[in-house]
């Protein structure tokens, strides 16, 4: 087992925009895996995935169950998943998953934030080749054996697990399998009653590029704007 290298936060939110920022696209997620499947959590993966990412995240209780209740009614908005795809400064891949109600106006403003962030707006397939889609579930240390853990769980999807860091620093194990092992790695995690900070799917880069400091800065700064989109639910990149 070795260390995974990861550098997810961008840079330049401020604290609470960036917690409410999470808190809706949790909603959205939400809101997707009750419209896809049903309200009840105990019959539907994705619904008991957002709900620990929602745990992980200290979002309120309020806030989930107003999300359920939004999605199980009257609420006629039916979010769809797009994946956009691009390249910013200085040869940066980015691959950008979005939620929306309105794919006009979202492939507009992805557009132009590409635009004006002298980044280049890609078509289907132009950087996705450098990006394997995966399943990535975030585990804080427990009472079990790291190595022993991982041996057991490649025979349920696993490909690779590793130490990592929290935004605050804190150590956690990253558990990574193809995308297709998602929901049996997620059950063996659920049955093993592992302490589960996140489960998602994610654009993982397969190599990454290296930049100077103030190189990654314009990247990091197109990354944050197109964070800051309200239909854009998380952004993938190759920047070392």
């Amino acid at each position: 087992m070795g260390r995974i290298f990861e550098k997810r936060k961008t840079t330049i939110f401020a604290r609470n925009a960036r917690m409410a920022k999470v808190f809706t696209r949790i909603a959205r997620d939400i809101h997707i895996a009750v419209k896809s499947g049903t309200p009840h959590p105990e019959t539907n993966p994705a619904l008991r995935r957002a709900l620990s990412n929602a745990r992980g995240a200290n979002m309120p209780r309020e806030k989930i169950e107003a999300a359920i209740k939004r999605a199980s009614g009257q609420d006629q908005r039916d979010y769809e998943v797009l994946i956009y795809e691009g390249y910013a400064p200085h040869g940066i891949a980015l691959m950008i998953e979005t939620a929306t109600d309105n794919p006009q106006r979202t492939v507009a403003n992805v557009r132009s934030i590409f635009k004006d962030w002298s980044g280049s707006f890609g078509q289907t397939g132009s950087v996705s080749f450098l990006f394997q889609h995966m399943g990535v579930f975030r585990i804080a240390p427990g009472s079990f054996d790291p190595e022993e853990l991982e041996l057991e769980l490649i025979d349920h999807g696993l490909e690779e697990m590793g130490e990592s860091t929290g935004d605050n620093g804190e150590k956690q194990y990253v558990l990574r399998s193809p995308f297709h092992e998602f929901g049996r790695l997620q059950a063996v995690i659920e049955e093993r009653k592992l302490p589960l900070i996140s489960a998602e799917s994610e654009y993982v880069a397969q190599t990454l590029t290296n930049l100077d400091e103030a190189q990654a800065k314009e990247v990091l700064e197109l990354v944050d704007a197109l964070e800051q989109d309200d239909d854009v639910q998380r952004v993938f990149h190759n920047l070392g």
